[in-house]
């Protein structure tokens, strides 16, 4: 009788779960990673209320959605880069579908990739989920249409960091935190063939964007204080911004190109600043370690992960004050949004 009542208390649990998932992830909704719980959590973005999550790999650090909200993809970081799976969920379910083990990878026409260690930034484009390798140097491109990786990159630099891909996709940019520098990823006219250009920036560049014009890439510099502004028709630092951060983390452009946003982990601050003038408008103290930052596609507001404080500043880009907060899990960072 007692191993009867623990198989139905069982499978009432599991009915629940199932149920919990089923037909009620919201649409839009707010993704993001736990890294401390190695989780993926959802929110509604107009109740702030958390309506599933979903455990990852270990320690996931970023993440991005399929441009139809079908699926999540999850960076396994690890601890101390050493991370070797990425999390594929399917958000309608709130259940990981696949663990994609990057070790020793065979691409789909028998292409030896070998280890793809530390996978970290990532973004989804044309299909496919693009991804760096911090611990192998490399960049690589997953389709979840085939469960495969199809496409790996030697970048040669030390700590790949994140990536940012051209509206067009003939070009991706990526942050080298311990090489200093910034490699421009560039497509041949049939795409078959990519070659790097090095450009040398400040001091352990890890956020990077692209401006909406395409004209501009930013690489905030983490160990000195500074952003190195790139022209990407030259590939050639024009400019650095002194914006006093003690360790900038991410940096995004706002949607209409005026404000380029720069998380502080060590200050703990949100420093604003004029893309125009280059000149530093506003800093925001947020909390204790402010990583992350993600742009709702409305442009109105931005989130910002504090992560010290396992929270998320909704911060309104007209008046750049926090209007809302919302309590997550442990050691919040990665975002993303589901159509």
């Amino acid at each position: 009788m007692r191993n009867c009542r623990m198989r139905v208390a069982a499978l009432v649990v599991a009915v629940a779960g199932v149920c919990a998932g089923q037909g009620k992830t919201p649409r839009p909704a707010l993704v993001m990673l736990s890294k401390d719980a190695s989780e993926l959590e959802i929110f509604d973005p107009e109740t702030l209320q958390i309506k599933g999550k979903v455990g990852t790999g270990p320690v996931p650090h970023e993440v991005a959605v399929s441009d139809d909200g079908k699926f999540a993809l999850a960076t396994n970081y690890g601890s101390h880069m050493a991370g070797t799976t990425l999390s594929l969920i399917d958000l309608d379910a709130l259940k990981e579908i696949e663990r994609v083990n990057l070790m020793n990878v065979i691409g789909p026409n028998g292409e030896k990739y070998g280890d793809l260690i530390g996978p970290h930034g990532v973004q989804f484009f044309d299909g496919e989920f693009y991804f760096t390798a911090e611990g192998t140097k490399k960049i690589a491109r997953y389709n979840p249409a085939t469960n495969a990786v199809d496409w790996v990159h030697e970048i040669g630099q030390n700590r790949t960091h994140m990536l940012v891909i051209a509206k067009d996709g003939k070009r991706i940019y990526t942050s080298n935190v311990n090489s200093g520098t910034v490699t421009a990823v560039e497509a041949s006219a049939d795409g078959g063939t990519w070659t790097n250009t090095v450009i040398a920036v400040g001091q352990g560049p890890e956020g990077i964007d692209i401006s909406a014009d395409g004209k501009e890439v930013w690489a905030a510099n983490s160990g000195d204080g500074t952003v190195s502004v790139i022209d990407t028709a030259s590939k050639k630092v024009v400019a650095t911004i002194d914006v006093g951060t003690k360790h900038s983390n991410r940096v995004k452009f706002t949607l209409d190109g005026k404000l380029a946003l720069i998380s502080d982990l060590g200050s703990g601050e949100l420093v604003v600043v004029d893309v125009g003038t280059r000149k530093v408008t506003r800093r925001m103290k947020l909390g204790s370690s402010v990583e992350g930052i993600l742009l709702r596609p409305d442009g109105k507001v931005a989130y910002v992960a504090v992560s010290g404080d396992d929270k998320v500043d909704v911060v309104d880009l007209k008046t750049l004050e926090v209007v809302k907060t919302i309590a997550t899990g442990k050691d919040p960072d990665g975002m993303a949004w589901r159509k």
